[in-house]
């Protein structure tokens, strides 16, 4: 299947994290090496100790000099990284080799009397974004292009790294990813579904298929493909907003695939799935959080396998919207519930590193990346309190 949108970078060379199985045994059979080599190989990349290929011991010298001449160790040139909220909360923005940047967000929850902690890793998907919703920093900085099945593994792989490489503490607990940083994911589809096979993978990160999660603003074939291919991967969908009216000025994909074909989609995929499908609404002051929509999102949503969160707008510089004030976002929360729609009042993180999708990104544009790099990794770091 054509992906919609977007070229392929020239790689010189391609990076080890994407290499399949197969293409990985091929290489290894031509140099002559032994079949075990590849497990060695696989695993030892995806150790949170690996930094480069010379710290794959177990290898022989020979064959690690010659996968440092054929291959990438990452498909990540630099970073710059931000930490706030104590620590628990950490933003990077990206450079990959051909100049573009994209963002990545870590976000830990710590364990409680009801959970076990947990690390979620926020990631995208393409280099900008093309849909051009007007609230978000990503859809006004427009396209850059697809991002590869490296470029995006690699995202996940910098915080899975330990100090030296993420600026922050090495993650605890497991994993949960989700693709809802830049990008429109399933606009990218072959490469965002190739990289989430690869996370998938026991032999390298292991990151179970309930614990990755694919975020769209309503790519109604896209979700059909998912269905077909990714079936337990959660799905969720950025709706902000109940009527086709409203939404066709926030998500201008709507005026392609309107709420009814999009909604009609989500419950395809959670009666086929078996999987809840999360409606992500932004909540913004004055326009979509009215008691009027609030009733419409509950007749959208009720009686099914779905949950609405509601998310605090993060507005960009010269936004001329707000987030809605707490009470309202009560308010509208308590609406839902009362139309029996299961619905969660998100948590807002790293406001003070502008975490929001697209945020630092377009604060960094034009210019080089900003603090003091790490000589090894490539990371700048910078914490603000």
């Amino acid at each position: 299947m054509t992906d919609q949108l977007g070229l392929e970078p020239a790689e010189p060379k391609p990076a080890i994290s994407q290499l399949s199985a197969p293409s990985l045994a091929t290489w290894l059979e031509a140099r002559g090496e032994p079949a075990y080599r590849l497990h060695q190989i696989a695993g030892g990349i995806h150790r949170s100790q690996t930094r480069s290929f010379d710290d794959l011991r177990e290898l022989p010298g020979g064959l690690r000099a010659a996968l440092e001449r054929a291959f990438r160790f990452s498909s990540i040139e630099r970073s710059h990284v931000l930490t706030a909220d104590g620590g628990l909360t950490a933003k990077a923005v990206h450079e990959l080799a051909d100049g573009q940047r994209v963002e990545s967000v870590l976000m830990r929850y710590p364990a409680t009397r009801r959970s076990a902690a947990r690390t979620t890793i926020c990631i995208s998907s393409q280099a900008g974004c093309a849909v051009g919703c007007p609230f978000c920093a990503t859809g006004q900085a427009g396209f850059g292009r697809q991002l590869t099945p490296a470029e995006i593994v690699d995202q996940v792989l910098h915080w899975h790294r330990p100090p030296g490489t993420s600026g922050v503490g090495e993650p605890r607990g497991h994993y949960n990813v989700v693709f809802m940083g830049m990008g429109e994911p399933l606009n990218n589809a072959d490469r965002v579904f190739e990289a989430t096979r690869l996370l998938n993978d026991p032999a390298r990160l292991g990151i179970g298929a309930r614990h990755i999660t694919i975020s769209t603003s309503g790519v109604v074939p896209g979700i059909d493909r998912m269905l077909d291919e990714l079936p337990q991967v959660n799905l969720a969908v950025s709706l902000h907003a109940a009527t086709d009216a409203l939404r066709s000025e926030l998500v201008p994909i709507n005026r392609r695939w309107p709420i009814g074909a999009v909604v009609d989609a989500a419950r395809r995929f959670a009666s086929a799935s078996g999987r809840r499908v999360s409606f992500e609404y932004v909540m913004i002051d004055g326009l979509n959080d009215t008691p009027e929509q609030a009733a419409q999102l509950a007749r959208l949503t009720a009686g099914w396998m779905s949950h609405v969160n509601l998310i605090p707008l993060n507005p960009t510089p010269g936004s001329r919207w707000s987030g809605s004030p707490r009470t309202v976002i009560e308010r509208f929360a308590r609406a839902l519930r009362d139309g029996r729609v299961p619905v969660t009042i998100r948590d807002t993180r790293g406001r003070e590193i502008e975490a929001a999708c697209g945020q630092l990104h377009a604060q960094l544009a034009g210019r080089p990346l900003p603090g003091r790099h790490d000589a090894t990794s490539g990371v700048a770091q910078v914490t603000v309190a």
